[in-house]
């Protein structure tokens, strides 16, 4: 296991040998959602109830919970880049964010064979 999940919140999962933890924090979003744990058990408790928590404060506070990868982000290529890329999708009679989905899924998919 790479990360923990828990309603649709993704969570890293790292070491500190310093201090002999497991820790870790909510990926994908801008605020601070940490957790720690001596064992594997006890960092997935602790991430489950970090989440709870943060949830409960949104609802106590009157605030809609940052919900992390929406789906929708900005990405900055080179005009060349942007060009080519716009011109193959045309070309494919594809939109450019079909094109750009299907070439990082293709991207994704060509990783995790590679890591097998």
């Amino acid at each position: 296991m790479k990360h923990l999940e828990y309603k649709g919140y993704t969570g890293s999962i790292e070491f500190s040998r310093e201090d002999d933890v497991l820790y870790g924090k909510a990926l994908g979003i801008k605020g601070l959602i940490s957790y720690e744990g001596k064992t594997g058990k006890e960092l997935e408790i602790d991430f489950k109830e970090a989440i709870d928590i943060y949830l409960a404060d949104c609802k106590n506070e009157g605030f809609i919970p940052e919900k992390p990868f929406k789906g929708s982000f900005n990405v900055r290529v080179s005009p060349k880049l942007h060009q080519k890329a716009a011109l193959l999708a045309m070309e494919n009679k594809m939109s450019l964010n079909n094109f750009i989905t299907e070439s990082i899924r293709e991207r994704i998919n060509k990783v995790t064979e590679n890591r097998r």
